[in-house]
């Protein structure tokens, strides 16, 4: 991808964000090592939160929405990603306080990206996304404090 390319992009309003389509440059980005050309994102509940000024999520703006994304590196100047690489990424701020997946392309830090095994595609990560690593994190939490199926837990 050269020249521009397609992002939503939320603006500070007076009551709520103003949201639109927008054609972006690389310039648009925000600082960071890697770009991506992302494939797919989710929609999560805090991205709904974000977009409709429900709760103050976004803290930088304008802003690109997207609290997580899967894609392929274009550029890197971090050498952990040559591009090619399939990555994946939730968290970190990203959608909230630095620009993230719901564009044709991201530019964020390097440490903040995970390669995908060969036996995960992009589309099942973002399928995955991040409700689901939520979702397992509390699983091994519970496990961690003896919790096993059929524990009374309440």
């Amino acid at each position: 991808m050269t020249g521009t390319f397609r992002a939503i992009r939320a603006s500070k309003g007076e009551k709520a964000p103003q949201v639109e389509f927008a054609n972006l440059t690389e310039a648009d980005l925000m600082e960071g090592d890697v770009t991506v050309a992302v494939d797919y994102s989710t929609v999560n509940y805090k991205d709904g939160l974000a977009l409709t000024g429900a709760a103050p999520i976004i803290r930088a703006w304008p802003l690109i929405p997207g609290i997580d994304f899967s894609g392929k590196v274009e550029k890197s100047d971090n050498p952990k990603f040559k591009p090619g690489d399939r990555v994946v990424l939730n968290g970190y701020g990203v959608g909230e306080g630095h620009s993230g997946g719901y564009a044709q392309k991201a530019r964020v830090k390097g440490d903040w990206l995970v390669k995908l095994p060969d036996a995960i595609s992009n589309e099942q990560a973002m399928a995955i996304g991040t409700a689901g690593y939520t979702s397992m994190l509390c699983v091994l939490a519970l496990e961690k404090n003896g919790v096993k199926p059929g524990s009374d837990v309440v």
